[in-house]
């Protein structure tokens, strides 16, 4: 039994080293086409209606019911504490703009854009038809993984701004009907506690979550073997690992931004 244990946690340490290898070379030579390779703007944009446009929906109703609950339930203890709803505006654009946005967003753009992704380079590569483009002369890393990680840098960034407003829409809506607290003084105490490092701490967070779903869903794409079901266990894993990935990166990359005093 022992011996087993021990054989499986190094199978699957080993297992690990190779796919932080084989990512690092994709991302090799990802970087390496940006820079070299003429830039294919149909696709680009193509990429940017599939991860972001088609993510639009998810995303508004995730952020304005979040924005919902968040004023709710801190309107609710509030009351309990001091007797009247205070600072709900500040304490959900805090929220919103710092963590659940980016962080929520990144979660539901890796589990509905990262598969998609995922899916599509998988079914290419068990289909064969990543080889056919090396026999026509045309490079996958260039025609395929380069404008999607394009699209993910842009999209992503934009659709937790969306995420942000919604989120503080969705809270004003519950102070003004649940609450009974004016707008006026919902944005006002917004404007008075926050400025635009609380917003940009959340923004930048989107970028390195926005470069890893696109490394996670490009590689376990191009990594696919084992037809219909290998394809299908590849979106999975993407998805697992996007997510966790998020929850982890946050801390750390959060952790940073304090450090430097964003």
């Amino acid at each position: 039994m022992k011996h087993y244990i021990t054989e499986h946690i190094g199978h699957e340490f080993i297992g690990l080293t190779e796919a932080l290898g084989a990512s690092a070379l994709m991302l090799k030579s990802v970087v390496f086409w940006f820079f070299r390779s003429r830039f294919e703007l149909s696709e680009t944009i193509k990429q940017c209606v599939k991860i972001g446009v088609d993510s639009v929906t998810v995303t508004v109703l995730t952020s304005f019911f979040t924005g919902m609950v968040l004023a709710l339930q801190m309107g609710h203890s509030m009351r309990n504490l001091f007797s009247e709803p205070m600072y709900i505006g500040t304490m959900v654009a805090f929220t919103m703009l710092k963590e659940l946005g980016p962080v929520l967003t990144s979660v539901v753009v890796a589990g509905r854009a990262g598969a998609v992704v995922t899916a599509e380079i998988g079914t290419m590569r068990v289909t064969e038809q990543i080889d056919a483009l090396y026999t026509l002369g045309t490079n996958p890393t260039r025609h395929l993984l380069v404008p999607r990680y394009i699209a993910f840098m842009i999209m992503l960034p934009l659709l937790t701004v969306l995420a942000d407003f919604l989120g503080v829409a969705g809270g004003c809506l519950v102070g003004v009907v649940k609450l009974d607290i004016s707008p006026a003084v919902y944005f006002d105490d917004i404007l008075t506690y926050l400025d635009i490092a609380d917003f940009m701490h959340g923004f930048l967070k989107t970028f390195f979550f926005a470069f890893m779903i696109a490394t996670v869903s490009c590689y376990k794409g191009m990594s696919t073997k084992g037809g219909a079901e290998g394809v299908g266990k590849s979106t999975t894993e993407a998805v697992v690992a996007s997510m966790v990935l998020v929850m982890v990166l946050d801390y750390f990359i959060s952790a940073l931004l304090v450090a430097v005093g964003i």
